[in-house]
């Protein structure tokens, strides 16, 4: 793959000139801990006469005046993960991590040069020992070795999970937090790390398949921990603002974020076809064009021409009664995207986050959501992650019955799908779907950009087809007066749906657009529209900005109402594999003119959705303080019965 513009090659002679740096500090040297506490030391292992017992210590990284301490014993990972082996042998999955380790202390140590070099660091360094470091650039020298000491130990934990992803063993090993992340410069962090490392592999890597565990979540808990201390710390912007490519290993490093194998997943998912998916026809439709849409996603440039353009829905809600179809429009949108990735060529990967990924360590929520998180919005895939019965897994905030591990989920959702940070290429989408969504805290629920109703069956029409679909051919059964499958004719029923949003539904906001178009007329111009939305907004204070930039986002898809030829999916030289360029300009030649019937269909179908959460969440509150009132009347009669039948007794 070709580099982009904001991407540079990590040249493999110079991570290979790392090698004997990176096999020294495996084969042993000493450290002792400043923050975390040493556990027991393990009693010496008896090995077979000819065998060495401990290797030479060599010294690491030249060039920094650091202090040296010594203690008795020392860090050898190499003689550690050797000894789960059999005697005096060291398994294939064995020899595999020691490699992995070695190559990603070499990666990280790599771009801690090219580091030192573009910040002046390495001039700095030398200065220092030479003993001629000016005294007014101390503390720039000082913040320039914890910038590196940062990058370099998040791209060491880095490259170590990415290399040792696909490698078999062990499941998962909880090993807790990182303690000793030391940022006096990369030698002195290193060494904490891999101390550290060899601490976890004495206590849990009882054999080949717990060591390869244990090391990734070591790597993954030493990812969190070091992106988190980056967060307040200066002078790392040539580190997060651009990113390096290791072509041999297909790892990509960008800042603090962490790598995964741009590859794909088998799906074991039954997929549907549309025609399975019986009414929900604007939102069958929508899922249909954004299956599409995201084949439109450009590898070389790294974004899709829709995000450019508008009308790429990044995140959608779909809601509604149990049974209406939300699982089999997840089964059919999953089906067609890997559909046309297989046939493009691309790697797709869905992920879904279910209420198993709540947890009750603390913190751990918050990890699994960013792994969710990390893994869909890779650009190096196409991806799909969904989040079934968000009501249940995201807490609301003020809700005393929301957990700590829903809250957390619910800060990290919020801040991926519309954070300071968030990012739309335009390779993957995230459908939050729920049978409550009025459950679902507002802020979350107003960062869904797209309003998927699903509401299943209608029509007369529609349960005949759902009735022949699910009942099958089995049977003898004559089909009667009636075309079967003809009501799911996707563009005659979607114009129906979206022509029944002329005016509104709810009748909150039935109110509002018959006092403005009363007092206004006809909503012709924008600032008749504009009144429009003051009033929906004095009439429900939830509707703020975010709405606005929902129904404009919601607008421009619409403008984007149309397929992209199922040709160009069946023969990918059609478009999939044009140039970025090229694709864009065939898109605009396909773009439509925004209406003002356009326009009031999308701000009522918005609408109506918020005012159909709002009544359903206000009209639970009520429920409840009508339930616990009466609750307490109960408990008020029985206790004066009861009081009044102890002063009887007496």
């Amino acid at each position: 793959m070709s580099l982009t513009s904001d991407t540079m090659e990590l040249r493999e002679e110079e991570i290979r000139a790392q090698y004997p740096a990176a096999l020294a500090l495996l084969e042993g040297f000493d450290h002792a801990p400043r923050i975390a506490a040493a556990g027991p030391a393990a009693a010496p292992q008896e090995r077979s006469p000819g065998i060495g017992t401990r290797r030479a210590f060599r010294s690491t990284t030249p060039g920094l005046v650091t202090r040296r301490i010594a203690r008795a014993g020392g860090v050898h990972l190499l003689d550690r993960i050797e000894g789960v082996g059999e005697e005096g042998l060291v398994t294939p999955a064995l020899a595999t991590v020691q490699t992995a380790l070695r190559r990603a202390i070499a990666i990280a140590l790599a771009l801690g040069e090219t580091l030192s070099e573009r910040t002046g660091l390495s001039d700095l360094k030398r200065a220092n020992l030479e003993g001629r470091l000016p005294a007014d650039r101390r503390t720039e020298f000082a913040e320039l070795l914890t910038a590196e000491a940062l990058a370099v130990l998040h791209s060491f934990a880095n490259a170590s999970a990415f290399l040792l992803a696909a490698v078999a063993g062990g499941g998962e090993v909880e090993i807790g937090e990182v303690e000793e992340v030391l940022t006096d410069n990369p030698q002195l962090a290193l060494h904490g790390a891999l101390w550290e490392l060899d601490q976890d592999l004495e206590r849990f890597g009882s054999d080949e398949g717990r060591t390869t565990a244990t090391v990734r979540a070591f790597a993954e808990a030493l990812m969190a921990k070091v992106a988190a201390r980056a967060a307040n710390a200066p002078r790392l912007a040539p580190f997060t603002g651009a990113s390096w490519r290791v072509e041999a290993d297909g790892l990509t490093i960008r800042g603090f974020a962490p790598a995964v194998a741009a590859k794909g997943q088998p799906l074991t998912m039954t997929f549907k076809k549309p025609h399975e998916v019986v009414g929900n026809h604007i939102a069958k439709y929508q899922a249909l064009r954004l299956a599409k849409m995201l084949m439109a996603y450009d590898f070389e440039r790294r974004l899709n021409p829709f995000a450019e353009l508008g009308g790429f829905i990044f995140t959608f809600m779909g809601d509604g009664a149990p049974g209406t179809g939300k699982t089999t429009l997840i089964q059919m949108m999953a089906g067609l995207i890997a559909g046309y990735c297989e046939t493009a060529g691309y790697p797709f990967r869905y992920a879904n986050l279910s209420t198993d990924n709540i947890d009750s360590y603390q913190g751990k929520s918050a990890q699994n959501a960013r792994a969710f998180i990390d893994r869909i919005v890779d650009p190096g895939v196409i991806g799909f992650g969904t989040i079934d019965d968000i009501d249940m897994l995201a807490g609301k905030r003020g809700d005393r019955q929301s957990s700590a591990g829903q809250l957390e989920i619910t800060s990290i959702l919020m801040e991926a799908f519309a954070g300071a940070n968030t990012v739309v290429r335009g390779n993957c989408t995230f459908g939050m779907f729920s049978n409550y969504p009025e459950n679902v805290d507002d802020a979350l629920r107003q960062r869904a950009g797209g309003r998927f109703l699903v509401d299943g069956p209608q029509t007369r029409a529609d349960y005949i087809d759902i009735f022949a679909l699910l009942l099958g051919r089995n049977h003898d059964i004559p089909l009667g007066e009636h075309d079967l499958y003809a009501a799911q004719a996707i563009q005659r029923a979607v114009a129906e749906s979206y022509a029944s949003h002329d005016r509104p539904k709810e009748a909150g906001l039935a109110r509002v657009y018959e006092d403005v178009t009363g007092r206004l007329g006809p909503l012709d111009t924008l600032a008749r529209i504009g009144t429009y939305l003051k009033g929906i907004q004095e009439a429900d204070p939830r509707f703020t900005g975010r709405a606005i930039k929902n129904i404009t986002d919601a607008i421009k898809v619409r403008a984007m109402d149309f397929e992209l030829p199922d040709e160009w999916m069946d023969r990918p030289d059609l478009f999939l594999r044009r140039d970025y360029d090229t694709k864009k300009a065939m898109i605009e030649e396909l773009r439509r003119p925004i209406t003002t019937e356009m326009v009031l269909q999308e701000i009522n179908r918005y609408a109506d959705s918020e005012f159909r959460y709002a009544d359903k969440s206000d009209e639970e509150a009520v429920s409840k303080m009508v339930r616990e009132m009466g609750l307490t009347e109960e408990a008020r009669r029985r206790y004066l019965e009861g009081k009044g039948a102890g002063n009887g007794g007496a």
